[in-house]
């Protein structure tokens, strides 16, 4: 195997390692969290100095996430669907007739 092709695929193998480990952790440092929500590291930062998104700085040390926080806060503002707001209207047109 070439050497472009082993670093490569070592890059990838390594990529696949932090996925998996971002998924099983609880507790996600700024790396991980980039990986779980899709923003970049320059984003997040930008959303704790704005105090936007759940966050811990044990010691006043580095910024850790707690997972489940981030993925609550991920899904904050549900849009309803148009069946939904559908459904909603009808309910409301009947019952106030």
């Amino acid at each position: 195997m070439a050497e472009k092709e082993y670093t490569a695929l070592r890059e990838q193998i390594d990529e696949l390692r932090r996925l998996l480990l971002a998924g099983t952790k609880e507790v996600l440092t700024i790396d991980e969290c980039a990986i779980l929500t899709g923003y970049s590291k320059n984003h997040l930062y930008k959303l704790t100095s704005q105090r936007a998104i759940p966050f811990y700085k044990p010691l006043g040390g580095s910024i850790r996430f707690k997972k489940s926080e981030v993925e609550d806060w991920l899904l904050q503002n549900r849009q309803a669907t148009a069946s939904e707001i559908n459904s909603l209207a009808t309910t409301y047109c009947v019952t106030n007739k």
